[in-house]
């Protein structure tokens, strides 16, 4: 006797199978419509879900968790980084019929991702804002370990086979170092992010890489950290006004900095166009505000957070089918878009 699948269903639906599961399970909020077109293709195919499948998902709460970084006095919901990943990972949840749970970290402890699934708050899990430490990596073993599913976002951690969506900072950071070169450019500073992210190492590799294709090495003197803050652009200001007649262009690893740089040089007495060239990272609204207008490495923020929100949905229905998923190690392509504030040193 034929069976049809979950998947027949879904495919006759018009709906992943995470989607069939909550409608015929009766999990979370889904649209009137979404629940007539998956019943209907159940009927027609004869589809009947398992009884340990039923059981299963009737545990679920219906909540998609999203682990914020702890940052204090930040406002996280502000920030183009964080509100353009949310947006995508909400609209995503959303037209999946789930709610989104948002967690903070704690600042004195690593996460405890396990204890999240084991109170049922949540059935899956997208984290932002990991870091390479060891509490850190040892409480996402232990998640992948349970096989709860979850997903990282813009973070890698090396040998570790977890889902993880990416822009491919390499390439992006390559391209804005390659521009300054291009421009005549020699002694470029950069200010790059903590050590412990990977897109910070990564950034630093496309520099690099960018450097030696014309035969230049890493000077450690133009090499700066800040922590992604405005403020923190601003205090590197600080730190370069003593190297500034050394240092012909300035790369940062996001647009907060690069404005608070442009915004700290210019309160130190360096007028608007004695300015060093400067390109940003992410190219966010107001990379175009600011005078002069930035130029900056696009990231598609947006299309990370839906692409993680769609990894941890299909993640949740092939749990419930009991179908193994491997590791999905997702790079998104990044664009430089250039502006006045890398004007060619011959301008």
């Amino acid at each position: 006797m034929y069976i049809a699948s979950r998947k027949e269903v879904a495919e006759l639906a018009g709906v992943s199978e995470a989607t069939v599961s909550r409608v015929l399970n009766n999990v979370g909020p889904i649209k009137e419509e979404t629940k007539e077109r998956v019943l209907a293709a159940a009927l027609k195919l004869g589809y009947t879900p398992s009884s340990l499948a039923q059981s299963f998902a009737r545990r679920r709460s219906g909540n998609l968790g999203v682990v914020m970084p702890y940052l204090p006095k930040a406002r996280l919901f502000s920030t183009y980084y964080f509100s353009e990943i949310l947006s995508g990972i909400g609209s995503k949840a959303r037209e999946e019929g789930y709610d989104l749970l948002m967690l903070f970290r704690n600042a004195e402890a690593p996460m405890d991702y396990n204890e999240l699934f084991k109170m049922r708050k949540i059935d899956a899990c997208i984290v932002l804002g990991a870091k390479e430490e060891p509490g850190e990596l040892a409480s996402l073993r232990r998640l992948k370990e349970e096989d709860h599913p979850f997903c990282l976002i813009n973070q890698h951690f090396a040998g570790e086979a977890f889902h993880e969506v990416d822009a491919d900072h390499v390439e992006g950071s390559w391209q804005a170092a390659k521009h300054l070169l291009e421009q005549g450019f020699k002694r470029i500073a950069f200010l790059n992010g903590p050590e412990s992210y990977s897109n910070s190492r990564d950034r630093l590799t496309g520099y690099t890489r960018a450097l030696a294709e014309v035969n230049l090495s890493v000077d450690s003197s133009l090499l700066f950290e800040g922590n992604f803050s405005r403020k923190s652009g601003i205090i590197a200001a600080k730190e370069m006004l003593p190297l500034l007649n050394e240092i012909d262009a300035i790369m940062a690893a996001n647009d907060r900095m690069a404005i608070g740089l442009q915004q700290g040089l210019q309160e130190l007495g360096i007028p608007r166009d004695r300015l060093p060239a400067i390109v940003g990272y992410d190219d966010s609204e107001a990379a175009e505000l600011t005078t002069p207008a930035l130029s900056s490495v696009r990231v598609p923020f947006y299309e990370l957070g839906e692409l993680a929100a769609a990894q941890i949905i299909e993640l949740l229905g092939n749990n419930l089918a009991e179908v193994p998923t491997p590791a999905v190690q997702i790079k998104l392509p990044t664009e430089l878009v250039i502006r006045a504030s890398s004007k060619s040193i011959n301008t």
